[in-house]
C-alpha cells in the first residue's frame, strides 16, 4: 500500500448526500477481469441518456479532470462493501475524500488502499465547501496527514481528527496485515511459549490443521 502523506491539488465540490458504492463504481463496468478504474468512476452518473458525457456534471468540466481531494456530503459510500469503489478514485488521482460523514465499512477500505478519509464537522464542512466552490478548480488545496489540517484559498486553515492507529497505518502505508507485523517479535514470542508451555495447540493434524491431545 502506497503511503499517504500530504497531497496538494484541485479540489472537486460534490455536494451530494447517500452517494452509494454502486453509483461511484457500478457493477456492469466491471464485467472485464481487468476494467478500467478511471472510465468506472461515476460511470453512469456522468452520463447522458444516450451514453454521451454530460458537459454540466461537475467531473466532466476540463478544471476538474485531475483532482487530488473530493469534498462531498453526509453518508458518503453507503451501500455494499465494494473495493472498486475506493480503487476508481485512485485511478483517477484523487487520494484524499472530505465529507460530512462517511459509512463505516466504506471507510475502513479507503483506509486499507492509503486513501484519506476525513470528516468534519458541518460548521468547518460549510466553510470549506464554500471555499472549494469558490477557488472553481483554479487554486490548489492541500490535505496534510502530518499536522491534520486542511489549508488552501480563502479562509484559515482547517483541522480535522484521526486516530493515532489510522494515522500510522496510512503515514506508513500499512494494511491490516502490515499493521499486525509490526508486532512480529511479540507474536514470535508467544509462538515461542505456546511451543513450551503447551505443545499440543502446535501438533500438526493430518490435514495440516493444529490438533489438541489429553
Amino acid at each position: 500500500m502506497k503511503p499517504f502523506i500530504v497531497t496538494t491539488g484541485i479540489a472537486v465540490p460534490f455536494d451530494e448526500d447517500d452517494v452509494n458504492t454502486d453509483k461511484i463504481a457500478p457493477i456492469p463496468t466491471r464485467r472485464s477481469l481487468k476494467p478500467d478504474l478511471a472510465e468506472m468512476f461515476f460511470h453512469a452518473a456522468r452520463r447522458q441518456a444516450d451514453g454521451s458525457l454530460d458537459p454540466s456534471h461537475v467531473l466532466n468540466k476540463p478544471r476538474y479532470a485531475r483532482p487530488s481531494i473530493f469534498v462531498t456530503g453526509r453518508n458518503f459510500g453507503c451501500g455494499s462493501s465494494r473495493e472498486g469503489a475506493v480503487w476508481t478514485f485512485l485511478a483517477v488521482g484523487i487520494t484524499c475524500i472530505v465529507a460530512r460523514s462517511i459509512a463505516d465499512l466504506y471507510r475502513e477500505n479507503c483506509l486499507q488502499n492509503g486513501l484519506l478519509p476525513v470528516e468534519l464537522p458541518d460548521d468547518r464542512m460549510d466553510a470549506l465547501l464554500a471555499r472549494v466552490q469558490q477557488a472553481d478548480g483554479l487554486e490548489p488545496f492541500t490535505a496534510d496527514l502530518r499536522t491534520c489540517v486542511i489549508s488552501g484559498p480563502g479562509g484559515a486553515d482547517l483541522p480535522f481528527d484521526i486516530s493515532e492507529a489510522d494515522r500510522t497505518r496510512l503515514l506508513e502505508g500499512l494494511d491490516d496485515i502490515g499493521m499486525s507485523l509490526k508486532h512480529a517479535s511479540a507474536i514470535a514470542d508467544w509462538e515461542e511459549r505456546t511451543r513450551l508451555h503447551a505443545p499440543w495447540l502446535q501438533q500438526p493434524h493430518e490435514d495440516g490443521r493444529a490438533e489438541r491431545t489429553t
